[in-house]
């Protein structure tokens, strides 16, 4: 084992994916369990569907895929609030409309210049070589710009989170919070699509959340147990895509569920005993 890390970490690339997927992987995780309980969990998927659109107009106007990519998935999140809120159209139904409608637009531009080539799998289904160093730099600082926000209202995220009626009856403005965890959401997607791709980078915000609950019930400990779940599952799903040649997004994904069944496991015996 030794022996393949020392290998791996040989690989220039290679470092740099596992830094950014740790540091992707922690944001998800800790946003996955707000978004799992609040019942929007989809919005990952909706908004890697924007975000595929606009990473695919930016490879067809040769521009930063991330740069462009960012504020308009940004821009998305704040729309699908404001539709979900204000309108008849509500949570799956607004997810739905607008992830679809991008996804469209996405394949209809490549389609018609360049064709559904290599750069267009790696973002649908991800790529462990798409990182180049100023993806790096620039993932690195906001993804820890994110876990800094998080920290920092972490209460008012927990408070809206469970009841945000009574939240903003003690004057806490809920809909600023939730605007902010979309915001989050929306950054911690596009920053984690060049590695997981459009088609499964939500499933760093659902399965580790979804897994800790099988066993933790308090919000802090389902957080916690969250994020190591999240990275354990990136780490030990790198190392599979490395030693048997396989997609790193799924592999990632593959180990997640094994997870998801083993805390599973776990929960019905410890009911059992009880």
């Amino acid at each position: 084992m030794i022996d393949i890390l020392a290998e791996m970490f040989s690989y220039t690339f290679l470092v740099r994916a596992v830094i950014v997927g740790s540091l992707v992987s922690l944001c998800a995780s800790l946003l996955g369990v707000s978004l799992v309980l609040k019942r929007y969990s989809m919005i990952g998927d909706g908004l890697s569907h924007v975000g595929f659109g606009a990473l695919a107009i930016a490879t067809v106007l040769n521009l930063a895929p991330l740069t462009v990519s960012i504020p308009v998935v940004v821009l998305s999140a704040f729309l699908l609030l404001r539709v979900s809120e204000s309108s008849k159209i509500k949570g799956d139904a607004a997810v739905a409309l607008i992830s679809t409608s991008a996804l469209a637009i996405g394949v209809i531009v490549i389609s018609i210049t360049t064709g559904m080539n290599t750069d267009v799998c790696n973002y649908l289904f991800g790529s462990i070589l798409a990182m180049n160093r100023g993806d790096v730099k620039l993932s690195i600082a906001l993804s820890s710009a994110v876990l800094v926000v998080f920290i920092l209202f972490y209460h008012k995220i927990f408070a809206v989170t469970f009841d945000e009626t009574f939240s903003r009856a003690t004057g806490v403005r809920a809909g600023m919070y939730n605007m902010l965890l979309a915001i989050l959401t929306a950054i911690t997607i596009v920053l984690g699509m060049r590695m997981m791709g459009a088609m499964l980078i939500s499933a760093l915000i659902i399965f580790p959340a979804l897994t800790s609950m099988r066993l933790c019930k308090r919000f802090r400990t389902v957080v916690l147990c969250s994020a190591a779940v999240s990275l354990i599952c990136f780490f030990t799903g790198v190392i599979l895509s490395y030693w048997y040649s396989l997609p790193t997004g799924a592999s990632v994904v593959a180990v997640n569920i094994i997870a998801f069944l083993l805390f599973s496991g776990a929960a019905i015996i410890q009911r059992g005993v009880r």
